[in-house]
C-alpha cells in the first residue's frame, strides 16, 4: 500500500483524534466572552449572566470583555483573529450581519465565524406621538399616500433599516432623520417633530406606559408579552415583515463540530436557568436558543433580508 493510500485511509482517525483532543482539552484556562459593544446593553448584561453557569460548568473562569467601537465591528475583528478552540468566545448582536449592509467589514460575516446559538430576540415597536393621523401600520400607508413627506428618526443598524423595509413592502416614501440614539431621537418623536420610528419594545415602553407615544405594532413573530393588546405587523396587515434585534454566542472559524456541539449545549443549558429567562424578560427581551447550523441559517437570512433593503434604498457600505 503507497503512503498516499495510507494517508487517505488514516485520515478520518486522525480527524476523529485530533477532534477529541480538542474537546478534551477545553477549557484547559480562562474562557473570554468579548462583548463588541459597551456595558449595559442587553448583550454586555447576557455575557454576564451566562457566564457565571458556564463557568461553574466548565470549572474554568469565564470573563466578560467589553471591546466596543465602530457599532461592534473592533469587538468582532478580536474574535475573528482569535484562535479556534473554544477559549475565545463573543456575544453580538443583529448588527452582526446589518453591519455589512453599511461597512467595508474586516472580516467576512458568514466565513471567519462559527455561529453557537442565539441567545434572545427583541422587537421593535413601530410607534408615534399620540396626536399622530395614523393608528395602525394600514393607516399609516394611507396617510403617506395621501400627505408625502412622513419622516422616521433612525439611529443605525436595523432601527434604521426596518422602516426602509416597512416603506419598500408598503410602496410608499419616508424621510429618513437620523440620531445618534435613541434617547436622542425619542423627544422629536413625543413631540411630533418626527413622525414615527422604530424602536425596541424596552426603549420605548415608558414612554407608551405614560401616555407620551402610542404603538401601531411590534414586529416580532408574536405579540410582545409588555404590549400584549398591540397587534404585531403580521395581525396588522403586513404579513411576514419581521424586524427584530437578537442575541448570538459566535466562534472563530475552524471550530471542530464536536467542540461546536458542546458549546451549543452548555450555553442553551445556561440561558435557559430560570434566572437567567426571567431577567431577560425584565428587560423585555425573551431568551431563544437554536442549534449552529439553525443559526447559520439565520444570519445569512438576516444578511440576505436587510442587505437587500439597504441596496434598494441606495445605502452604500463605507
Amino acid at each position: 500500500m503507497n503512503a498516499t493510500r495510507r494517508s487517505l485511509l488514516a485520515s478520518p482517525f486522525v480527524l476523529a483524534a485530533g477532534t477529541a483532543r480538542a474537546q478534551q482539552g477545553f477549557p484547559n484556562r480562562a474562557v473570554r466572552i468579548v462583548v463588541p459593544y459597551t456595558t449595559g446593553g442587553v448583550s454586555d448584561i447576557t455575557a454576564r449572566l451566562i457566564a457565571e453557569p458556564l463557568a461553574a460548568a466548565w470549572g474554568q473562569p469565564v470573563t466578560v470583555e467589553n471591546r466596543a467601537g465602530a457599532d461592534g465591528i473592533v469587538g468582532t475583528e478580536v474574535l475573528a483573529h482569535a484562535p479556534a478552540d473554544g477559549h475565545t468566545l463573543a456575544l453580538v448582536s443583529v448588527g452582526h450581519p446589518v453591519n455589512q449592509a453599511y461597512y467595508k467589514l474586516p472580516y467576512d460575516t458568514m466565513r471567519d465565524f462559527s455561529f453557537v446559538t442565539q441567545c434572545t430576540t427583541t422587537p421593535l415597536c413601530l410607534c408615534a406621538a399620540p396626536g399622530f393621523a395614523a393608528n395602525t401600520p394600514m393607516e399609516l400607508v394611507a396617510h403617506t399616500k395621501a400627505h408625502p413627506g412622513v419622516t422616521f428618526a433612525g439611529t443605525g443598524g436595523v432601527v434604521r433599516l426596518a422602516p426602509v423595509l416597512f416603506a419598500q413592502r408598503a410602496g410608499i416614501e419616508l424621510t429618513y432623520v437620523p440620531y445618534r440614539g435613541s434617547t436622542q431621537a425619542h423627544p422629536d418623536l413625543m413631540s411630533g417633530r418626527v413622525d414615527i420610528m422604530f424602536d425596541t419594545v424596552p426603549a420605548v415602553l415608558p414612554h407608551i406606559l405614560g401616555g407620551k407615544l402610542k404603538a401601531l405594532a411590534t414586529t416580532g413573530a408574536q405579540r410582545a408579552p409588555q404590549l400584549p393588546d398591540v397587534p404585531t405587523m403580521a395581525e396588522a396587515g403586513m404579513p411576514g415583515f419581521e424586524a427584530t434585534t437578537w442575541g448570538m454566542v459566535m466562534a472563530p472559524a475552524g471550530l471542530p463540530e464536536a467542540l461546536l456541539a458542546r458549546l451549543a449545549a452548555d450555553c442553551t443549558a445556561a440561558l435557559r436557568q430560570p434566572r437567567v429567562v426571567e431577567r431577560h424578560r425584565a428587560l423585555g427581551a425573551e431568551v431563544v436558543t437554536s442549534d449552529p447550523a439553525a443559526m447559520r441559517l439565520k444570519v445569512q437570512a438576516e444578511l440576505d433580508k436587510w442587505g437587500e433593503a439597504a441596496r434598494r434604498a441606495g445605502i452604500v457600505p463605507q
